[in-house]
């Protein structure tokens, strides 16, 4: 297929980065996002997100021509939907799979669908989501055909086609890795493996759109199972006065263990995400996967008790003194290292409750952002420097590199909750 114009829906983490290796490959691309500010931005060339290397390839594109941004759907050739799936309340279960989003993207695109146009869903999505968006498409457009009633023939072709991409390296991954491809046809699948082959050097494999939407939840709840063995090993070494980080050095000794590092939960839009998805469709079968979500859902508040033991700890040790008086400095509110994505960060649900109880001075070191969200307005983001030296607890959440370059002089008389292992390891 020739695809002489490309859309990408939704300019975010993984629709900006997509949009501009796409354009570099000296395609035309039109993002479309609902953000006038993200759209503006774009346009001068610049990004509203952090991610290495992602400034230079916007930059050239929008520079030769290949890349613009706009809030309103045009004609293309193929449309990349990746916009959130987040969750909503249902019949007493939060964790209900919201596609709202995906929904509206289909009614914004489908004006402008025309014959022999390709649509592929990237955004994480639950069973069956591709099926759905097709149906609100066919819905939106019924002088057009879709898969779902006319199979190989259709007019539209619908696909899935999730992301694996690592924060932080999104530019070089969505270049080099292996793209799992579904399309509810076999013609769907090969006219989507035709657009990923222009810009991805991976092996680009076709299964089936459902298949292709259960490899991405199985491999992040894979994960995130693991992560949760990590995270309950450290609950049960610091009951038993154990070093956990020294105890997964020795165990990992093994040739046949590899057990991941422990933290203050699991964040990002993926992994502490996608095996809900498993879980809303699966309820009874689901039941490690369910365990391990609940451990890792559950890490958050058992650090912030460490930190009320470590308020504690301080009042006792210094008894003129009371809550009110107790400076407790927080590292790190990105749902991980050295990027500057909040989104369900354990580090930032953490900081939040602590906001809101702690009666002392809250004061947040985070070098990837300038200014903090709006829920966290009472707290202080300050230098890492200026933190160590007026605080009284040191809250370890995220493990930037930055904050391995501290002198171990400023901090080995505080207070220290260390979820990381920086200063504890």
């Amino acid at each position: 297929m020739n695809f002489n114009t490309i859309s990408v829906i939704g300019l975010g983490y993984i629709g900006l980065p997509t949009a501009a290796v796409i354009a570099s490959r000296r395609k035309k691309v039109v993002g479309v996002d609902i953000n006038q500010h993200a759209v503006d931005t774009i346009n001068r060339g610049e990004i509203h997100i952090v991610e290495p290397e992602l400034d230079i390839v916007v930059r050239a594109a929008v520079k030769e021509g290949y890349l613009r941004a706009t809030t309103t759907p045009e004609p293309a050739d193929a449309f990349l939907i990746a916009v959130p799936t987040p969750f909503k309340a249902e019949n007493g279960n939060d964790h209900v799979p919201d596609l709202t989003y995906i929904q509206a993207a289909s009614k914004t695109i489908a004006p402008v669908l025309k014959r022999g146009d390709l649509v592929i869903l990237e955004s994480t999505s639950p069973v069956g989501a591709t099926e759905q968006m097709a149906a609100w498409l066919a819905e939106a457009r019924p002088d057009l055909s879709f898969p779902q009633t006319h199979g190989e023939e259709s007019d539209i072709r619908v696909a899935h086609c999730p992301e694996r991409v690592l924060p932080g390296h999104v530019v070089r991954e969505l270049v080099e890795n292996d793209r799992v491809i579904g399309g509810m046809t076999a013609r769907c699948s090969q006219a989507a493996t035709s657009l990923y082959r222009i810009f991805v050097e991976g092996e680009c494999i076709t299964t089936t759109a459902r298949t292709a939407e259960m490899a991405k939840l199985t491999e992040n709840s894979f994960r995130d199972v693991n992560i949760a063995f990590a995270n309950e090993l450290s609950i049960i070494c610091d009951k038993l006065d154990i070093n956990v980080w020294e105890l997964i050095r020795l165990a990992n000794r093994h040739p046949r263990v590899n057990i991941l590092q422990p933290g203050p939960g699991v964040g990002g839009h993926c992994i502490a995400v996608d095996p809900w998805f498993i879980v809303s469709e699966t309820p009874e079968e689901a039941r490690l996967i369910r365990t391990a979500r609940e451990v890792n859902d559950g890490k958050p508040q058992w650090v912030i008790d460490k930190v009320n033991e470590a308020v504690g700890k301080f009042l006792s040790d210094n008894p003129d003194k009371t809550a009110k008086d107790v400076t407790i400095a927080c590292f790190g509110l990105a749902f991980k290292p050295d990027i500057d994505d909040l989104r369900e960060s354990p580090a930032l649900f953490v900081v939040n409750k602590l906001a809101s109880r702690h009666p002392g001075e809250l004061l947040v070191v985070e070098p990837n952002i300038r200014q903090l969200p709006f829920e966290l307005m009472s707290a202080k983001l300050v230098a890492q420097d200026a933190a160590i030296e007026s605080t009284d607890i040191l809250v370890m959440l995220v493990d930037h590199k930055a904050f391995f370059k501290v002198d171990l002089a400023f901090y080995s008389k505080k207070y220290i909750v260390d979820t990381r292992g920086v200063w504890t390891a």
